[in-house]
């Protein structure tokens, strides 16, 4: 009898290039559907706790479901319908920004002449060359902005019907997850599902209250310094916050366009750059690790990539929903053993955090008398020293 040999590590690490290829591939050509898909497991697994609720409280399952729709479509679309209203009043506005706008290209002109010796009609040149990019550029966006908005409306019609057919089947769609796995793998497929949901819930939980938080100080930093449309652009900079790294640099970029072309004073555009990056700051180290990371344990190489990769597979929408599909597969890679090499790569164990000398002493002590050594810090169980 001939054993088979196991497959060389070239020829599984070559397998599971092809397969990550393969789900880049589908998610990149299907990310028109598998993108609201997953955003209405998302809320859906974010509504579960009120559904339950009620239904212990005696309502039916459809009713639950209803409810608690209507209540989170309510909220949505109050926060939808006062960003329009702010970008009404911005499009009221493009009289007195054009003019600002004219102003300042004024000014760039004479500092243009005096710094760069650039004569008039090089200036000109620069700026009508200028001008038609623009131009040709912004019909483009134009035409993409009409896409992506006829898009996102087809999705807000479809996400309530997907929200309420996975919480109405939610049992029917474990059963599924746990039965498709062999009868010894089904109690840690239980597991998985259970602290997958527990994350999710989690993390959605904290970006909800530190959108909150985040936008509350943006508007009283806007407020104080009087710029134009504080409401608008607090808001509008926290819902970007929620895009990690990437969304708060973008919304820096807008919001000093906006103070730029709206305020005679250029002061104004260093003060909001101010407010942003304390803002970030307070975020990064005191708001975010507090209220959102107490269950995500990523790492940032890992968050950075993924927040890449997602938006180059499916846009800004990958964006956001990088980080949680992370997540999840870092849950699965620590519960499959040929995997967990892959749940420590996307993990936090920084490679400092080692042994205390007592207890390598009690180790090397226990080793030599055959004494059980005591119990290991909780991060460095079943795991090797790198």
């Amino acid at each position: 009898m001939v054993l088979r040999q196991p497959n060389p590590f070239y020829i599984k690490f070559t397998l599971l290039l092809l397969m990550f290829s393969l789900i880049g591939l589908i998610i990149f050509l299907g990310k028109n559907i598998i993108v609201p898909l997953v955003f209405a497991f998302l809320l859906a697994v974010l509504l579960l706790p009120v559904n339950k609720f009620l239904e212990r409280k005696g309502m039916s399952r459809v009713w639950a479901i209803s409810f608690s729709l209507t209540i989170s479509t309510i909220l949505a679309g109050s926060i939808l319908y006062f960003l329009s209203q702010q970008i009404v009043s911005f499009i009221d506005d493009i009289p007195v920004i054009k003019q600002h706008l004219t102003e300042h290209i004024q000014t760039l002109k004479g500092w243009m002449s005096h710094n760069i010796n650039l004569t008039k009609v090089e200036q000109r040149n620069l700026f009508d060359t200028a001008a038609e990019k623009l131009k040709t550029t912004g019909s483009g966006v134009l035409s993409d902005t009409f896409l992506t908005i006829t898009e996102m409306a087809l999705v807000m019609l479809l996400l309530p019907v997907y929200i309420f057919l996975i919480l109405y089947y939610r049992d029917m769609i474990a059963r599924f997850f746990v039965t498709i796995f062999k009868a010894e793998h089904q109690a840690k497929v239980n597991d998985v599902l259970q602290e997958s949901k527990s994350i999710v819930q989690g993390y959605m939980t904290g970006l909800i209250i530190e959108m909150g938080i985040v936008a509350t100080i943006n508007c009283l930093g806007f407020l104080v310094l009087g710029i134009k449309y504080p409401i608008f652009l607090g808001v509008l900079s926290a819902i970007l916050n929620l895009i990690p790294y990437i969304g708060m640099l973008i919304a820096a970029v807008f919001c000093m366009l906006v103070t730029l072309t709206t305020s005679a004073s250029m002061s104004d555009v260093v003060w909001v750059l101010v407010i942003l990056v304390v803002v970030q700051f307070l975020d990064n180290n005191i708001i975010m690790p507090t209220v959102v990371s107490s269950k995500l344990k990523i790492n940032s190489l890992i968050t950075i990539l993924g927040v890449l990769t997602g938006g180059a597979l499916a846009g800004v929408a990958g964006m956001f929903l990088s980080i949680p599909c992370i997540a999840i597969l870092k849950v699965i890679f620590d519960r499959v053993e040929n995997l967990k090499p892959w749940g420590l790569l996307l993990g936090d164990d920084v490679t400092g955090r080692r042994k205390s000398g007592l207890y390598l002493k009690f180790e090397r002590i226990g080793n030599r008398s055959r004494v059980p050594s005591p119990i290991k810090p909780p991060q460095l169980d079943e795991q090797k020293p790198i």
